[in-house]
């Protein structure tokens, strides 16, 4: 298998495991409050990332590389969960996961501006054209309604844009999983302490499928989910494999439908199936 090929598989199966995040998410800030479940989460999942550095003996990263590092944290281990979390105490998962479908144009920008890609203007035109049928589709629901929530769902795609863009440059030197793992250790002291100082005064009442939730956002969107997608930008491109994030929304809005019982428009469907067809034509240009 070539490069390429394996890039995308890896970049799919990021994506597949990322598209359950918001909906569990939805889940969680029923019962935690949105600053516990961000630190929480990224509390348990560097937690675990410290044993696999330790057990597979990882060398140290060079200073050079601890900036990167910061920013890959600041992005997508505090940036995107919080705003998020945030995010959605005003509108529903599937309102929200919807604007995933800018996460594609984000990263491929700043796959531009930090990684030194130049895809050719027909890509620019695809991905532009996704995420365009996604802003309409977010002012034909009218964004007046919650202005708060749609405004922290755009700062969390550019958050989270960078922290992919800056997370897959790295990972061409210093690996894929040790990218997330050491990102996560690094802002694992400042994420313990603030975990015990935001944990709820008791967890009594603390139901099974907000636990299960809680389990997930840390194992699977924090530190595995991570694993196959860094490894896929950096095998694929940024701003290639970046564009299978057009499929986040589709499998995103299943899951709100099948386990939250949120509502599904047909022209939520609609608009996720138009930025689908994106994909195709974006990767044919990406390079």
């Amino acid at each position: 298998m070539d490069r390429m090929a394996a890039g995308w598989i890896n970049g799919f199966i990021g994506v597949v495991i990322f598209s359950g995040s918001l909906p569990a998410t939805r889940v969680a800030v029923m019962q935690f409050d949105p600053v516990f479940l961000t630190v929480a989460r990224a509390a348990i999942a560097g937690v675990l990332a410290l044993g696999l550095l330790i057990a597979f003996k990882e060398k140290r990263p060079a200073s050079r590389e601890l900036a990167s590092l910061a920013v890959v944290s600041l992005g997508v281990v505090v940036g995107f969960p919080l705003l998020t979390a945030l995010a959605l105490q005003y509108v529903t998962s599937a309102h929200s996961i919807v604007f995933v479908g800018l996460l594609p144009l984000a990263t491929a920008i700043f796959g531009v501006i930090r990684g030194g890609e130049r895809p050719r203007p027909a890509f620019w035109m695809f991905s532009v054209l996704g995420s365009a049928l996604v802003a309409g589709f977010a002012l034909s629901q009218g964004l007046a309604a919650s202005p708060e929530g749609d405004a922290l769902m755009l700062a969390a795609i550019v958050a989270c844009g960078l922290g992919y863009a800056e997370g897959a440059k790295l990972s061409r030197t210093l690996g894929g999983w040790q990218v997330i793992s050491w990102a996560l250790v690094l802002s694992l002291p400042v994420m313990m302490v603030l975990a015990f100082l935001f944990m709820p005064p008791t967890f009594t009442g603390i139901e099974a499928p907000t636990w299960i939730s809680l389990a997930y956002v840390s194992l699977f969107s924090m530190l595995i989910g991570f694993v196959f997608w860094y490894r896929g930008l950096a095998q694929g491109g940024i701003a290639a494999v970046g564009q299978l994030q057009l499929l986040q929304p589709f499998f995103g809005l299943a899951l709100a439908a099948t386990l939250l019982h949120e509502p599904v428009t047909w022209l939520m469907l609609a608009v996720t199936f138009a930025v689908i067809l994106c994909v195709a034509g974006a990767r044919k240009f990406a390079r």
